[in-house]
């Protein structure tokens, strides 16, 4: 057989991943034993029947065809409003387009601004896909490492060194932010736009979990002065709308920018399907009642949550203000996170994500999603927290 690609073989990098506990979770699961599961952030509430209803009408009513492949005229429009009044940056629909989910704009974005061997920057914790979408545009991904003493913000100092050294062409960030649970803050936000501004980096904002506030609010970092012509900003309708199978997100960039991704779609996507465009513009226009309902449960469970994890001593919990997870560190069990996971999963039937899946400086620490059931969440996490001080009483022996 021919031999593949260098950039498909490497695309995930070496090592251990940390996903395995995910696979041995369901794999326990298929064979009939009750797992609680605290993994993914897939909503338990599933995509509201209106928006269903909406897609329903859209694909029985013949718009199952070839649709416009930058996205339909009137979901670019309110998409575009939307985020012109969500962060007053004049924002039109030639400003928008509209791909199969934000994973697809992460991709289309690092495909815009790195030539092949360029480094692009991200931040360590990280969503998982974040290097090997930068591999896959032919970039070289260079993580930056954050601390859970500074609750994983990052530090522009080390960032501007960091940019300098590798000469880095684009910086990758998300608040709120997957695993951590936190919101940038201005002050940090106008630091990371100071040293793109100074090294003429583009700014790449995953944006995708801005409608789960708890604490504080979201800046989109391109409302900042200087920012609109430099950053790409990945929205998506998965966790806002609960429409995670639908795929259906998009990229708000600068004209001369979505010119040239549309070219890019054209020629692998080919668009989104117009019944799934229809139905997204259904929940748009819903207003924010219904944006309040999707991200109602996760503000309860983060609530309760926080009231077990402040009632002990074993294990930390960093600070959560936005997104569906926690973050626990869990370092004074002695154990890694990958080798906490395990044990939990074999022991009590409880799966979560080990820190290591999310990068090294997440290392000692377990996300959690709040994604089930309140009482099942709550009992989980009181097991994990028992388990944990059993482990440290079991050390100091």
């Amino acid at each position: 057989m021919p031999q593949l690609s260098q950039r498909i073989s490497t695309l995930n990098g070496d090592g251990s991943d940390g996903w395995g506990v995910f696979y041995r979770a369901r794999e326990l699961k298929a064979q009939g034993h009750d797992i609680i599961e605290l993994t993914i952030g897939e909503h338990d509430i599933g995509t509201d029947p209106s928006i269903l209803a909406a897609m329903d009408r859209a694909a029985h009513a013949g718009h199952t065809g070839y649709a416009m492949v930058p996205g339909t005229d009137d979901l670019r429009r309110e998409i575009a409003q939307r985020l012109s009044q969500r962060t007053g940056t004049p924002t039109t629909a030639d400003n928008i387009l509209v791909t199969p989910g934000g994973q697809s704009a992460l991709f289309a974005a690092h495909m815009a601004v790195l030539e092949p061997g360029d480094s692009a920057l991200y931040i360590d914790p990280f969503y998982a896909t974040y290097p090997g979408t930068i591999r896959a545009a032919s970039g070289i991904p260079v993580s930056l490492a954050t601390r859970a003493r500074d609750a994983f913000l990052p530090d522009a100092d080390m960032l501007r060194k960091t940019a300098l050294q590798h000469g880095a062409k684009s910086l990758l960030i998300n608040t709120p932010n997957n695993p951590t649970g936190m919101i940038y803050p201005r002050d940090t936000l106008d630091e990371i736009a100071k040293v793109c501004r100074d090294q003429d980096m583009w700014l790449m904002s995953d944006e995708v979990y801005d409608t789960q506030i708890w604490e504080g609010a979201h800046i989109s970092p391109r409302s900042l002065p200087d920012m609109a012509e430099r950053t790409l900003v990945i929205g998506s309708m998965s966790k806002s709308h609960a429409m995670t199978g639908s795929r259906i997100g998009w990229i708000a960039a600068p004209e001369q920018v979505i010119e040239r991704l549309i070219d890019l779609a054209t020629n692998t996507t080919y668009g989104v399907p117009g019944y799934i465009q229809d139905a997204a513009l259904f929940a748009l226009t819903a207003g924010p009642e219904l944006e309040a309902q999707v991200a109602a449960p996760f503000r309860r469970r983060r609530d309760a949550a926080l009231q077990v994890l402040n009632n002990q001593t074993a294990v930390q919990v960093i600070p959560s203000r936005g997104a569906m997870y926690l973050m626990i560190d869990i370092r004074a069990t002695g154990l890694s996170g990958e080798a906490f996971a395990y044990r939990l999963l074999e022991e009590h039937r409880i799966a979560v994500m080990p820190g290591e899946s999310f990068g090294s400086a997440a290392a000692g620490h377990l996300r959690i999603a709040l994604t089930t059931d309140d009482d099942l969440l709550l009992d989980a996490l009181d097991r994990l927290c028992r388990f944990a001080a059993r482990l440290i009483a079991e050390k100091t022996l």
